[in-house]
């Protein structure tokens, strides 16, 4: 009987071992993923590859079921993961579990300069949409800063490629250390949204490549992101969905990218330049899914069935078919394949704490003549807040990155917690903008309706602000369509709804005004010089009211720069000097309209050091509640060879009264050079926390890539010899000290 049993073990044991043998090496962990995916590809059918190319549903693309491949799901956006809407739909699915937590927009985030900060940003959201079960978060966005009146600037990381890219790189790896794939966005020269379907961008190859692509190459080789997403305008006569140069060329050809390209939501236009011009995802082709007289549009896409026709009447091979699945398949093994990502969360007291610092750690001070910031809450009595945007929810609305959240902190909500009972605050509305409040079936539950004239409300905000110890007044610009959002841009530079005769009377009223500036763009300020005190607050989400309030009150010491600069008009910025803004359409019957970028490389500071013109407020500018004095910087070598590394010091000392953060920069200056290049480029910073009287001494290092420029006759990058100067600053126009050296 014994030896009945144990012969009947060892064969459900040899019985196991020839299962364990025989796991497919698509899904045994053991293999290499390359390897996987060659056996997962030959175990699929044509129609299953085809499948896999293009949606199922508004946000969601087939897995392979038989093979226990699951879906893809995807999810905007860049500040917090948007609420689940129906299969077919943009309206609400009605869930109650997908509120989330709203990070600040990226303007914010770049304007920390802090790396660290990006880091924990990308964590954060990463976990989010983990726990959301999402497979692509779509963002960041890194698109440049051409213009002030880009609706959707907030989503980007302002004007200049360092410090994109140097921001990017931290927040795609804290989302892809979830097993979430960042979708670095819009993939390239989506500067506006005004025709942003049909508008041909023409451009010249140093610009495109010096300042355009850097950060989307960061983002590809430093930040090693497993998916990028096209854009919806044109470049050389082609969809950037589907562009053979960007794509295919660049992209692929020249940085190696190995992840999958995924299609703008109604970004495809054509089957053929979809298969062979790189694209791997089709999103969104329709905008609802049922309808076009199919039971499923989503088989209608450029990539579904039309597809499948074309191969099976042998107009067109499987080769690029099998390249978009292998690399869809690589997708799945690093995200909902991989066993052993992290779970994730939503909602936790760490993303909150997280939202909270982004937000105080970007804020930035613009001006604080008389320093009349920080308020001193043992002196005020009586505190008035002034403006709309002190009590208008910022998360609903602005487009796709409209979301649902557990809860937003208003500006006078975050005063009135953290004034207490030192102080009363009052409140007075100032203008009436936009009353409104639902994006998509979300809906703040604001009443924001007031009937009264401008007239009437400046009254009310003057009487109030004549007796208040101080003035702040909450303004700017909000998420609706031609202010911050998308599908359409600003029609003007200045601030909306009668906010510039409600600040000047306020300035009049009151000589302790505070001017708080909620926008993801540059304004124009006909009253700087009666304002003592400017903060550009940006969209800081679901803790917006409690980082402004610490900021306000000294809690906490602002060191948030500029991103980008505010021209003092828009004559001032070279897209709309050169007048190819928003662009030429063209005269053959078709839609598309062309826009030649004449300021070539000259953007934002770079145009404002070429034309001497002075902005109302510089790139890199961001005052303190301490004082920073700079010494002498030096350099460990005068010359330096093509293949040496020279490192600039330079000692920062906190000159102030309380602990502060300032943000060092490092330009660099090209002296003769053969192509006419900008007076001085940002090719380093770094943020260093000081206590009052301590030094440290910031080192920066300079290589030939650092001096280099694109050469598009050649293609490549040169470094010329010759004499080049390291300027450290404190803005693009606080200029601390320079060092010359040569470059032999």
């Amino acid at each position: 009987m014994k030896k009945i049993i144990l012969s009947g073990i060892l064969l459900l044991a040899l019985g196991c071992m020839t299962q364990a043998q025989t796991v497919p090496v698509y899904l045994d962990e053991t293999k290499p993923v390359e390897e996987r995916i060659e056996d997962a590809l030959g175990r699929m059918t044509l129609e299953e590859k085809v499948a896999i190319t293009h949606a199922q549903s508004k946000f969601c693309s087939p897995g392979v079921a038989r093979l226990g491949i699951p879906e893809f799901w995807m999810t905007d956006g860049p500040h917090g993961i948007r609420p689940e809407v129906l299969w077919d739909e943009w309206d609400q699915a009605g869930w109650t579990n997908d509120s989330c937590v709203a990070f600040p927009a990226l303007t914010c985030l770049a304007a920390t300069w802090d790396p660290k900060v990006a880091l924990l940003y990308g964590k954060s959201i990463g976990e989010e949409a983990r726990y959301r079960n999402k497979t692509v978060l779509l963002g960041p966005g890194v698109n440049i800063y051409r213009s002030p009146l880009n609706g959707r600037n907030f989503e980007y990381m302002g004007e200049d490629p360092y410090l994109s890219g140097k921001m990017v790189v931290p927040y795609i790896q804290g989302v892809q250390q979830n097993g979430v794939a960042a979708c670095v966005k819009h993939f390239a020269l989506n500067n506006q949204e005004v025709n942003r379907h049909t508008t041909n961008v023409i451009i010249d190859d140093r610009t495109l490549y010096e300042i355009y692509l850097p950060a989307f190459k960061a983002a590809v080789q430093e930040g090693k992101a497993w998916s990028i997403m096209g854009s919806y305008n044109l470049y050389k006569d082609q969809h950037c969905c589907h562009n053979q140069y960007l794509l295919n060329d660049i992209l692929r050809g020249e940085w190696g990218f190995d992840g999958v390209v995924i299609s703008d939501w109604g970004g495809v236009h054509d089957t053929q330049q979809a298969i062979t011009n790189g694209l791997d995802m089709e999103f969104g082709s329709w905008t609802n899914g049922l309808s076009n007289g199919a039971s499923n549009a989503y088989d209608n896409y450029y990539l579904a069935d039309p597809y499948l026709k074309l191969i099976k009447e042998g107009k067109v091979g499987t080769k690029e078919l099998d390249e978009k699945v292998r690399r869809i398949l690589r997708l799945a093994y690093r995200t909902n394949m991989d066993r052993n990502r992290p779970y994730g969360a939503l909602c936790s007291e760490a993303h909150f704490a997280a939202a909270r610092h982004i937000g105080e750690e970007g804020i930035v001070l613009l001006q604080n003549n008389n320093n009349v910031l920080p308020i001193d809450l043992n002196k005020a009595k009586k505190i008035a807040v002034i403006g709309e945007n002190a009590i208008k929810m910022m998360t609903v609305g602005g487009g796709s990155s409209s979301l649902k959240v557990k809860y937003e902190i208003s500006p006078l909500d975050g005063i009135k917690k953290r004034v207490g009972d030192k102080a009363e605050v009052v409140y007075a509305r100032g203008y009436v903008g936009d009353p409104s409040g639902e994006y998509n079936g979300v809906k703040s539950g604001q009443d924001l309706e007031d009937d009264r004239s401008p007239e009437e409300l400046i009254a009310e905000a003057v009487a109030v602000a004549k007796d208040a110890d101080y003035v702040i007044f909450i303004g700017g610009l909000n998420k609706s369509a031609h202010q911050d959002c998308e599908d359409a841009d600003r029609k003007e530079i200045g601030l909306s709804y009668g906010q510039d005769k409600v600040i000047a009377s306020l300035a009049q009223a009151n000589k302790n005004l505070i001017v708080v500036n909620i926008s993801g763009n540059a304004i124009t300020m006909p009253w700087v010089k009666e304002v003592p005190a400017i903060v550009q607050a940006w969209y800081l989400g679901t803790e917006a009211g409690s980082a402004i309030a610490s900021v306000l009150v000294g809690d906490v010491n602002p060191s948030g720069k500029l991103p980008f600069t505010f021209p003092a008009s828009l004559q001032d910025v070279g897209a709309h000097k050169l007048g190819e803004y928003p662009g030429t359409p063209r005269n053959d019957g078709s839609n598309i309209v062309d826009e030649k970028y004449n300021e070539g490389i000259f953007v934002g500071y770079r145009w404002a050091d070429k034309e001497k013109t002075k902005p109302l407020f510089p790139f890199g500018h961001g005052l303190s509640y301490t004082t920073f004095t700079y010494g002498k910087a030096v350099a460990d070598k005068k010359v330096m060879g093509t293949d040496d590394i020279l490192t600039v010091t330079v000692p920062v000392t906190n000159s102030g009264s309380r602990e502060g953060s300032e943000v060092v920069q490092l330009y660099i200056s090209d002296l003769k050079s053969s192509l006419p290049r900008p007076v001085k480029e940002l090719k380093g910073f770094c943020k260093v926390k000081l206590a009052p009287g301590e030094t440290k001494e910031v080192t920066f290092t300079i290589a030939k890539e650092a001096l280099s420029f694109f050469d598009d006759i050649r293609h490549e990058w040169v470094a010329e010899p010759g004499k080049f100067e390291a300027i450290i600053a404190a803005s693009a126009t606080d200029i601390k000290s320079k060092v010359p050296f040569e470059l032999k």
